[in-house]
Order: structure tokens, then C-alpha cells, then sequence
């Protein structure tokens, strides 16, 4: 923050101009001559005209000066006082008019220092003001001290100095709250005990309490949950819903409240209301639940949030006003959305949670299973072959075993997949045309089914992620062409059209049960197709559509360039 736009600067900048027009007024009131007393003597107007152009000099400097103003404040402070009292000295002592200016430094005081700087101020002022007197009637024998006016101005200066003071003391603490509701912490904890323990012992520093209650529900939760936080020992129980039902009364229930002592016969209990302050007698909560925790003092505070509803309890903080019913809803208000925040990102957690499972038994299935599913297949193939050519048997386990080895090559890559990504580039794959041919041996060797590729500008680039899919998705419907459909031959087509992958897969088996072409959404309604290539597409924002006819099928793919989520906050 630039230094020229802080409290601190602007504070000097306001002091500053109340100088300069102090000095111009001092300045005409002398030469209008004050009602009431002495002339003023040469030196009065001297003093007057030399404080008008240093007030002018100080002004500017304040004013244009951007560096940090280091002891400027507390130098032109000392150099006000010491000019009041000279200009008291030379227009008349005790009585003079210009006492009033003793004001204008305990103001600047309190600006600039709160309440310490008003109680040193007033005891110099006091000082000054009370050696003056005693100049005028020990040394100079004034026979005009009126020891009347030295008390009441002496009385005058206390008081507005309290004044003052009580009110340096309140901006320091409103301070002091601001920057602690600035630092609540932002980070979350890892569960649910260490987030409301944090908020508990957060909650406590901010409204000065020496016990912290907060009690809760949460939708489709059969409990009421009870924490609590007392010196340092934090418990959190759950309680049946009945236990403390109501758990305050039911005039302060729509209402933030505070109670000096619930354990007064008939307490009394202050409330807010779109009214203002309101106050109500009676027992402002459950019997049994200010019997358990031997409330006192409390302040009792509701939270309302999409995942909680309850209340937040402030214990045994004597001397409460209405300024802890504002802070209080102000803190009751981030508990609460820090509450909902934390139940959003575990709903988030889990449905990612969720998310990667599903991936997961695609990818099981897809690779693993299927393979498996092959290998499966061709051993009992295998075992009618030992009889009659065990040298056809030798070869087809050796095809089982570069099966078994290309599985486990794959599950090694979608192992690491699994793992974190580490810093740094990404390492580069092998380009989809590369994982293609290989795939399209693969089949063809394992289950007998030829495949023609076609890829229409293999070299653009595909993000790798997406590369991963398409090579799951051909898989999957290669497999199930031959393996479901008991085609010998399938095309592969792929075409990038802009901001698109375009996929087509065509085979000469028997197709589908049903015949026709229907597109993604009718697929969708009628529950037709392969269940497991919809929710792989889908989840890629892509979409699928199928020609089946009893020569054969054409699946029509279309996906994205984009990652899902990608330009979806418009």
C-alpha cells in the first residue's frame, strides 16, 4: 500500500489543514482584539504570524511528501504544545482565550496515538496550564487569578480527555477485531473435528470468551452435535435430536441474543430485531442444557448455512454490550459459510472419489477384462489342440503369453496414471497413430479381427489425455465387434474438423439387436448400445451415433479438442 494512503498519513494530512486554519482564525481573533482581555502584546502577534507560516510549511510538506512520515507527528505534536503555551503566556495567562486550543492537541493526540497519546498529552497540557498559574500568582502577584476558572478549565481538559480517551481505546479495539476477522484462516483442515475445533478456538479470541459452545444439525443427519471448547479442552459429542428441544426459547429463537446471567431468577435477555435492541425476561434456553454447562454470561448467536443450522455460544465474558451482538453475527456468519464451504468440498471430494472409480472399472474393463475375456477363449482352444497338433497349441500360448505381456505393459501405464503428476513438462507418449497400429495387431492377432486404419492429419496436436481415450474407446468398440458381433473385418477412421475428433467404426458383423440409426440422446432414452462406450463418450462431453444393420454396424463418435470443463464458465 503506498504510504501517502495510509491511516496514518491521511491522519496528518487532516491535522495538517486543521493547523493552517487554526493559525489563520488565531490570527484574525487577535486583530479584531478579544472581548475581555489585554491587548496583545507584540510578541503575541509575532508568535501567531510565526506559527501561521510554520503550520503553512508543515502542511505542504504533508501533503506532498510519499515516504513514511517517521517522527514528524510526534515532533510537530511537541512543537503545538510548547506554541499554546506561549501564546497562553502572552494573551493573558490562566484566562486566556486561547486555552481552548489545548482541545485541538488532545484531538491530534487521539488520532494519532488513541488513548495513550490523549493521557500523555493531558497531563503535559495540565502540567503547562498548572505552571502557568502558579507564575501568575507566585511570581507575577496577578491580582485577576480566578481560582474558579483554573479549576473548571483544569476539570474541562480532564473530562474531554476521558472523552477522548474512551474513544481512542473503542477505534483501537474495532481495529484490533477488523484485523482478526481479516486473518481467519483460509486453509482447511483435513476433517471434520480439527475444522470445528479451529472455528471454536478462532471464534473465542474474536469475541473475548473464555468457553466456546456450538451446537448443530445437519440435513438428513439424525443428531444434534454438541462441541464445545473450554481453556484449551475441545469435545465434540452427538446427542438424539429431542435432547435440548427447544434449545432457547421460543421469542428468541428467530434472534441473536445476549443474557448477563441465564442463572438469574428471571433473566434478561437482549435481542436484536429489524427495531433495533429489544429485551425479553425468561429462561433463554433448555433447562438441562444450561444446567450441563453451568451457563452464566452468554451470548448466544445463530448459525445459518446450507449444510448447518444451530447456534454458536459465548460463556462467562462478564460486561457484554450490543457491539458484541454485531461482531457476534458477523463471526456466526463465517462459521457458517466456513462450515458449508468445508461440507462442499467434501461433497466435491467424494463425487471425484467417485468419478475415478467409474474410470476405473472403464479402464479394468476395457483393457484387463477384455483381454482377459480373450485369453480366456483361446485356452480352451488350446486344450482341444494338445490332442490332435500340439505344435498349433505351442504357438497359440505363445500368442496367450505376448497377450498376457501387452496387458501388462498397459496396466503399467494406466498405473502411473494414477499417480500424482509430477512437476516439470510432462513426459511425451507415443503418438496416437503409433498406439493405433499396434492395437489394430493386437486384435487382429488375439481375436481374428482385421482392421484397416484411417487417420486423416495424425500430426496435429492431440492433448495426451484425450489420446488415452480415443485409444480406449477404438479398443472397446473393436472388441466388440468381434467378440459380440462376430465381425472379420472393421474400418477405423479419424478426422480432425476443427475443434473436434470425429471417430468412426464400421465392421461386417451381425450388428446390433436392434436395427436402424439413432443418434446420442435416443441411445440414451432407449437404453440401447454399449453401456460402457456411452458413459466413456459422455463423460467427455462427446457424442455417439449408430447405424445397425444385419451385414454390420457404423459407430459415428464425435469428441472435443477441449478437456471437459474447459469453457463451460460461460
Amino acid at each position: 500500500m503506498n504510504s501517502h494512503s495510509s491511516p496514518h498519513s491521511r491522519a496528518e494530512r487532516l491535522i495538517a489543514t486543521g493547523r493552517v486554519v487554526l493559525a489563520a482564525f488565531s490570527l484574525l481573533a487577535v486583530w479584531l482584539g478579544p472581548s475581555g482581555a489585554a491587548s496583545p502584546t507584540p510578541w503575541a502577534y509575532g508568535l501567531l504570524s510565526g506559527y501561521g507560516v510554520y503550520a503553512l510549511l508543515v502542511a505542504l510538506l504533508v501533503w506532498s511528501w510519499r515516504a513514511h512520515l517517521g517522527r514528524l507527528p510526534l515532533v510537530t505534536h511537541v512543537l503545538d504544545l510548547a506554541a499554546f503555551s506561549f501564546l497562553m503566556y502572552f494573551t493573558g495567562g490562566p484566562s486566556s482565550p486561547f486555552f481552548i486550543y489545548f482541545v485541538f492537541s488532545l484531538v491530534c493526540a487521539t488520532v494519532r496515538w488513541q488513548w495513550r497519546g490523549t493521557l500523555w498529552t493531558t497531563l503535559g497540557t495540565l502540567v503547562a496550564f498548572s505552571a502557568l498559574s502558579v507564575y501568575e500568582v507566585g511570581v507575577r502577584g496577578d491580582p485577576t487569578f480566578e481560582p474558579s476558572r483554573f479549576l473548571i478549565r483544569s476539570v474541562l481538559l480532564a473530562v474531554v480527555a476521558t472523552l477522548l480517551g474512551y474513544l481512542g481505546a473503542y477505534e483501537q479495539r474495532l481495529r484490533g477485531e477488523m484485523s482478526k476477522l481479516g486473518a481467519w484462516p483460509q486453509a482447511f483442515p483435513p476433517d471434520g473435528s480439527s475444522l470445528v475445533r479451529e472455528l471454536l478456538e478462532h471464534a473465542a479470541g474474536l469475541l473475548g470468551a473464555p468457553r466456546v459452545l456450538m451446537g448443530w444439525e445437519e440435513p438428513e443427519e439424525p443428531w444434534f452435535h454438541l462441541a464445545s471448547l473450554s481453556h484449551g479442552d475441545f469435545q465434540w459429542t452427538r446427542e438424539p435430536p429431542a435432547t435440548f428441544e427447544p434449545l432457547v426459547a421460543e421469542p428468541l429463537a428467530g434472534a441473536d441474543f445476549l443474557c448477563p446471567d441465564a442463572r438469574a431468577p428471571v433473566p434478561l435477555s437482549f435481542r436484536t430485531s429489524s427495531d433495533g435492541s429489544q429485551h425479553w425476561r425468561g429462561a433463554p434456553l433448555h433447562p438441562l442444557f444450561q444446567a450441563r454447562f453451568a451457563i452464566g454470561p452468554v451470548l448466544s448467536l445463530r448459525l445459518q448455512g446450507q449444510a448447518v443450522r444451530g447456534r454458536l455460544f459465548c460463556l462467562d465474558r462478564p460486561g457484554m454490550t450490543s457491539d458484541d451482538l454485531v461482531l457476534g453475527e458477523i463471526v456466526a456468519r463465517q462459521v457458517a459459510a466456513r462450515m458449508d464451504h468445508f461440507s462442499l468440498l467434501q461433497r466435491l471430494r467424494q463425487s471425484a472419489v467417485m468419478e475415478e472409480r467409474i474410470r476405473l472399472a472403464r479402464e479394468l474393463h476395457d483393457g484387463v477384462l477384455q483381454s482377459l475375456t480373450g485369453a480366456a477363449l483361446q485356452l480352451q482352444t488350446i486344450r482341444r489342440l494338445f490332442e490332435w497338433d500340439p505344435q498349433a497349441a505351442q504357438d497359440r500360448l505363445l500368442e496367450i503369453q505376448r497377450l498376457i505381456a501387452d496387458e501388462q505393459r498397459d496396466l503399467r501405464f494406466f498405473i502411473q496414471e494414477l499417480k500424482p503428476a509430477p512437476l516439470g513438462p510432462p513426459e511425451a507418449d507415443s503418438s496416437l497413430a503409433a498406439r493405433l497400429d499396434e492395437l489394430s495387431e493386437r486384435i487382429e492377432r488375439h481375436w481374428g479381427l482385421r482392421v484397416e486404419l484411417r487417420l486423416e492429419r495424425p500430426e496435429a496436436k492431440i492433448p495426451e489425455s484425450l489420446v488415452r481415450e480415443i485409444y480406449r474407446i477404438v479398443h472397446e468398440a473393436l472388441v466388440n465387434a468381434a467378440r459380440h458381433a462376430h465381425a472379420s473385418a472393421a474400418q477405423v477412421e479419424l478426422v480432425l474438423q476443427g475443434d473436434r475428433v470425429r471417430i468412426t467404426v464400421a465392421d461386417n458383423g451381425r450388428g446390433f439387436r436392434f436395427h436402424g440409426t439413432y443418434d446420442h440422446a435416443t441411445l440414451t432414452e432407449m437404453k440401447l448400445g454399449p453401456v460402457v462406450l456411452k458413459e466413456r463418450i459422455a463423460s467427455l462431453r462427446g457424442s455417439l451415433a449408430i447405424n445397425s444393420t444385419e451385414s454390420g454396424a457404423r459407430l459415428d463418435i464425435t469428441l472435443p479438442l477441449a478437456p471437459p470443463g474447459a469453457g463451460d464458465a460461460h
